[in-house]
């Protein structure tokens, strides 16, 4: 497999710009015989079919939820980054691509990450245009907060619901775009196959939630913006339904599977209480603008934290990084919080550490931290019973992100020629660690600003042949989804779908989560199999095919965990350092930071599906950097 990264050359502030020029172009009148297949109606799904359809092209756009508005972008909280400077605190185009590539510990395309610094103002002029409300200073000039990895105020909200607002102004661009013929939306439809025909992506295979009917689609290209594949590790902060079926479908096709073993611990999540969980939930990381995160000085303080005095109590993210205090990026601040609670000084259930506002609300007034994180405390005590204006929150870190995917060139294509890949579900732009407010940034830049001008280029060079469903390719890929159908309903076992998927989760983040190391790992790829095995002999699938079963839909997006989750281990043996979210504890610094080999490790994984039963082959793309020189990462 070759990967052309297609990056343009030149001054790295000028190279998107040349790049569109240099791109060709469809014509108005031809957009109209062109069909794209959008799967996903997230941030950049839905804001990919939007643009497209107002391109002129003909769109149809798919998802698992029983609306656009469903999609997990929903659940993003704290905000997203652009460039503006509105603060007049040192911010530029270059200074957040600086941040990021640093945050991403060197493991991102200098070019990609540069575009998306560019775009990023972009974003923000199409939102508020849209009506996306923003919180506004007193004199109605838009407002900015803090985020990890920054030491500027960069991070535009909407109090504690930016994925929403954002997601709203995404989905009336799609839902204009619907009334006027030119999207065709597909909701409660998950995608089961990608058709490759003459080795480009021509359609997909779905199946209605609702009625069970399998149906193919075919079109001219096809983008996947269906997010991330947390949901491996069964407990994360991802919405249940969130899963890796289509990104690993495709991986199945031919597209190359990159770096997953990057995948992000988020340092403010609500500690497990209990085996009976099924998800975790998300406290922004906007909280530690204002929050101050801290544990007993001595271990195995039992005391109220009303009761330990300053002095008793050890800041140590303020401690450990002087310079950026509780705003350490999410690796560093989860690892630190792993480290005492590991010393036998977390707080609860001893897997916690306190986030407390109660200097903030000396400073603010409980009014003043109702007005910037209300809906967040709200959020806190419907959860735990507990008032986080009177007592400080209880944290721990948790799976959140995915920083792996499909891999993709610089046009956002995937080694299938034709087969797009947006938002968390490529690999682009965050390297092995994304910044917090990142995640919305990227999802709109794809699908608003870059894919658009990206996909034209591929169709206005290639000849696409019309095709039916006729095809062999296309009753291949509909025998296939028809055959694990009948499988699944086949074997009548004694276990469910979620004991698997709970024992696979368990695995996956005591070998491969937080730390990582060679023993760890290799008892994992070991595991899997068994398990995989055990779950293809002994799973219990309830009901038909032909009817709403979501037995049946969990079923087939465990049997792809099960799978991911044993390439994600073989990545994370095979890249001996650790980098960003990638932590391995052979490979650490005298003070436990994370210790690079940029000599032997200074690429891209990208994996290639060599067939049932065979190994996966790794390809490597070079990472070279011009502007920002790799170092060790430092935020003290």
């Amino acid at each position: 497999m070759e990967l052309k990264s297609k990056c343009p050359e030149g001054p790295i502030e000028t190279r998107w710009e040349k790049h569109k020029f240099d791109l060709k172009l469809v014509n108005p009148a031809n957009k109209r015989k062109y069909s794209i297949i959008v799967v996903g109606s997230g941030l950049a799904g839905g804001s990919a079919s939007a643009t497209l359809a107002e391109l002129g092209y003909n769109v149809k756009c798919f998802c698992f939820q029983d609306s656009p508005r469903r999609a997990h972008s929903i659940a993003a909280q704290g905000g997203i980054n652009a460039a503006k400077n509105y603060q007049n605190d040192g911010d530029s185009i270059y200074r957040l691509f600086y941040d990021t590539v640093k945050g991403g510990d060197f493991r991102a395309r200098e070019s990609n990450v540069y575009r998306l610094a560019q775009i990023s103002v972009n974003i923000i002029d199409q939102c508020v245009a849209q009506g996306v409300p923003f919180a506004r200073e007193y004199g109605g000039a838009l407002t900015n907060r803090s985020f990890g990895g920054a030491q500027v105020s960069r991070t535009f909200y909407a109090r504690g619901q930016t994925g929403q607002q954002l997601l709203i102004g995404a989905y009336q661009a799609l839902e204009r775009q619907i009334g006027l013929g030119k999207v065709q939306m597909f909701p409660r439809s998950e995608m089961l196959d990608l058709i490759v025909i003459d080795g480009k992506a021509r359609g997909i295979v779905s199946r209605s939630l609702v009625t069970g009917k399998v149906e193919t689609h075919l079109a001219d290209a096809v983008v996947l913006g269906t997010g991330g594949y947390g949901n491996v590790f069964y407990l994360s902060t991802n919405a249940k339904g969130s899963n890796c079926t289509a990104i690993w479908r495709a991986y199945k096709r031919g597209a190359a599977m990159a770096n997953p073993c990057f995948t992000q611990i988020h340092p403010t999540c609500i500690p497990v209480s209990g085996d009976y969980q099924s998800k975790l939930t998300l406290m922004s990381e906007s909280l530690r603008n204002d929050g101050r995160i801290w544990v007993p000085l001595k271990k195995g303080d039992k005391r109220t934290p009303s009761q330990i005095p300053d002095a008793e109590r050890d800041y140590y993210l303020e401690r450990r990084y002087p310079s950026f205090g509780n705003l350490v990026p999410r690796d560093v601040a989860s690892r630190a919080a792993k480290a005492v609670c590991d010393e036998g000084r977390g707080v609860g259930t001893g897997l916690g550490v306190y986030l407390d506002f109660g200097d903030a609300i000396k400073r603010l007034g409980k009014q003043g931290v109702k007005e910037r994180y209300g809906n967040l405390f709200d959020m806190y005590e419907r959860i735990t019973g507990e008032n986080p204006y009177e007592v400080p929150m209880r944290i721990y870190p948790a799976i959140h992100y995915t920083m792996g995917g499909l891999w993709v060139d610089y046009n956002l294509m995937t080694t299938i020629p034709g087969l797009y890949a947006i938002g968390e579900a490529n690999f682009s732009d965050h390297g092995a660690n994304r910044l917090g407010a990142s995640a919305l940034m990227q999802g709109l830049a794809d699908g608003y600003f870059v894919l658009p001008y990206t996909i034209g280029d591929y169709l206005a060079n290639t000849k696409l042949d019309k095709v039916d469903e006729s095809h062999a390719a296309v009753r291949d890929a509909e025998t296939a989804v028809a055959q694990q159908t009948k499988r699944f309903l086949s074997i009548k076992g004694s276990r469910t779908v979620a004991s698997f998927h709970r024992e696979l989760g368990k695995l996956v983040w005591d070998e491969c989560g937080m730390a990582r190391n060679e023993g760890g790992l290799k008892r994992a790829i070991a595991k899997i199999p068994e398990l995989r095995e055990q779950f293809w002999k002994n799973v219990s699938v309830l009901g038909t095919g032909e009817e709403l079963n979501q037995s049946l839909e969990n079923a087939g997006r465990v049997a792809d965990f099960l799978e991911f989750g044993e390439l994600m281990c073989v990545d994370a043996l095979d890249r001996n350092e650790s980098c960003g979210g990638h932590f391995r504890e052979e490979f650490q610094t005298p003070d436990g930071e994370a210790k690079r080999n940029d000599d032997q490790y200074s690429y891209a994984a990208a994996w290639e599906y060599a067939g049932p039963g065979k190994a996966p082959i790794l390809n490597k793309e070079p990472l070279t950097f011009e502007y920002v020189h790799p170092s060790q990462r430092s935020y003290k």
